[in-house]
């Protein structure tokens, strides 16, 4: 008879005895996104995530209470797992206590951060690069830097060229836009526009999801600071937010202290997360 040498065998993930399947732990795992250098680093954050609700759950019921889910969307229900979380939580965790002397203390410190947003006139050439795979990226990027080389020779025939190579239709208007807005355009184009002189032409050609610009910008006002009284809401949610999940975090390391878990070691991952 064949005997199994299980000396080796990976010890099973429980909770107070309750085993939390591989099956649910390989599932979990498709959420938690891989850093570089850290194999088997998805499968312990998923194992973690399942003990801390497996901690939740065990202790919502340990007190009696009865999950009535809430509709989290139109027809869209909490399952009673997730109501039994949000119930035990908000049974243990204080509403935060706001001093708005502090929130007002963080913008004066800062008060650049709070603009509205900016105003932007911006002209562009756009050599387009949404399919094909890597060459077409290439040879759009070749056409993009050739025609801006002879921009930089000759600013004003910017009208033209965009009238004779960009595949956006502004080129009808000399890849006019128009007015922006903080926020109309793709990240990196209103990147490009933020830190560019007004008048000048983007010294290299900026790539987006839509392939590469070249852009001019014709003019730009600053978006003006927001005063206190506009941003106090916005600091408000932002601090109760941040005290809550600093409550709930102390909550939930006293309950796993006291839980008995196999198979992972909760604050050897928590320290790694800590760093990464």
């Amino acid at each position: 008879m064949r005997v199994l040498d299980l000396t080796n065998a990976p010890v099973p993930v429980t909770v107070n005895g309750i085993t939390i399947a591989a099956e649910a732990i390989a599932a979990e795992a498709q959420n938690h996104p891989v850093p570089k250098g850290k194999p088997g680093w998805a499968w312990k954050a998923a194992a973690r995530a399942l003990v801390l609700r497996e901690v939740l759950l065990q202790e919502a019921r340990a007190i009696g209470i009865a999950p009535d889910p809430i509709e989290l969307a139109e027809g869209l229900l909490e399952t009673d797992e997730e109501a039994l979380i949000r119930q035990l939580l908000e049974s243990v965790i204080p509403p935060a206590h706001i001093d708005e002397a502090e929130l007002r203390a963080i913008y004066d410190e800062t008060p650049d951060r709070f603009r509205g947003p900016s105003l932007f006139e911006a002209s562009h050439i756009l050599f387009p690069a949404t399919a094909g795979g890597k060459n077409v990226r290439e040879a759009a990027l070749m056409r993009a830097e050739m025609v801006l080389a002879d921009l930089h020779r000759n600013p004003r025939r910017f009208a033209d060229l965009a009238a004779e190579h960009s595949a956006c239709p502004s080129r009808t208007n000399g890849g006019m836009l128009g007015q922006l807005a903080s926020g109309d355009t793709v990240p990196e184009f209103e990147a490009a526009l933020c830190s560019m002189e007004e008048g000048s032409i983007s010294d290299a050609p900026v790539e987006s999801r839509y392939g590469f610009h070249l852009i001019r910008l014709d003019a730009r006002k600053r978006g003006e600071v927001l005063p206190f009284t506009a941003v106090l809401p916005h600091l408000r949610e932002a601090q109760e937010k941040a005290d809550w999940v600093r409550a709930s975090r102390a909550y939930m390391d006293q309950l796993s202290t006291r839980a008995k878990v196999t198979g992972i070691d909760l604050a050897e991952l928590s320290a790694t997360n800590s760093r990464l």
